[in-house]
């Protein structure tokens, strides 16, 4: 059974921070390429962030670069997203995605073998 879990969503105040987990089964993370996408209602689903599954190189968003932070640890078959300083324009539901082929562009959402149901992450005063 394959599966992505996200968690770590919740409510926070603007210029909170937020660590969103999200966890891997039925297949060998340290192969697979990991993207944090994010979709706000009536918007499509963007690219936040990206790890890739062999030297760990990272990719962000314009609008979350200097903010948000990803990392992952295959041992715990775990990827992070840290969001720090976040703004009312964070809040969606973000969701993580897994692929083991990485010949496209990583915001590409079709290149993913794998999405997990998403997590609700509300920036509000």
């Amino acid at each position: 059974q394959v599966q992505l879990v996200e968690s770590g969503g919740g409510l926070v105040h603007p210029g909170g921070s937020l660590r969103l987990s999200c966890a891997a089964s039925g297949f060998t993370l340290d192969y697979y390429a990991i993207g944090w996408f994010r979709q706000a209602p009536g918007n499509e689903r963007e690219g936040v962030s990206y790890i890739s599954s062999s030297d760990g190189t990272t990719d962000y968003a314009d609008s979350v670069k200097g903010r948000f932070t990803i990392s992952r640890d295959n041992a715990k078959k775990t990827v992070y997203l840290q969001m720090d300083s976040l703004k009312p324009e964070d809040t969606a539901v973000y969701y993580c995605a897994a692929r083991r082929l990485a010949y496209r562009s990583w915001y590409i959402r079709s290149s993913y073998d794998y999405w997990g149901q998403g997590t609700q992450v509300t920036i509000s005063s």
